[in-house]
């Protein structure tokens, strides 16, 4: 399994620097903006600030299946010990779900602009709210996964290879 690493580069992955977290930022960005903009629309009765929230869902709905993909294939490549596996699992348990629960919201904010296009139900705002809450979570995790247990840094990467981990 090592002889793998042999070939990757200081980061241990095939490409110069990890991609889920570039992607990953571009939809935690527009999910909370979607919800910023449905809070101010709601409070100032601004439908345009509901059709940028809607297409910012749009984009973070297919953003955030990407952004799987490529977090799937690098926590493979990361090879994680065991300290940091048990964050991992449940890091990836999240990001699954959270594609789940942000295609749902997405779908049902369509329905919403079919029918009501200039006003939100407050339970939608509700579930913005704990929407925002599972990314904070998220985001902690991802953070741990780097910064205390080191996943694709170089002194990780290196104490793997030369199998000290």
């Amino acid at each position: 399994m090592f002889e793998l690493l042999q070939k990757l580069n200081d980061h241990g992955l095939p490409y110069p620097d990890t991609i889920h977290p570039i992607i990953v930022h571009f939809v935690i960005a527009m999910v909370l903006f979607a919800f910023v903009c449905d809070i101010i629309g709601y409070f100032t009765k601004n439908a345009r600030l509901f059709e940028v929230s809607w297409w910012n869902m749009c984009l973070a709905t297919v953003a955030v299946f990407v952004a799987i993909i490529f977090g799937q294939f690098e926590a493979g490549l990361a090879h994680p010990y065991d300290m940091a596996q048990p964050v991992l699992s449940v890091h990836t348990l999240i990001g699954w779900s959270l594609s789940g629960i942000i295609a749902a919201i997405t779908g049902w904010r369509y329905v919403i602009r079919l029918k009501t296009p200039d006003k939100l139900p407050v339970p939608y705002l509700g579930l913005g709210i704990v929407l925002t809450g599972l990314i904070f979570v998220q985001v902690f995790l991802g953070d741990e996964l780097v910064w205390i247990y080191g996943l694709h840094t170089v002194p990780v990467v290196e104490a793997l290879k030369e199998g000290l981990l």
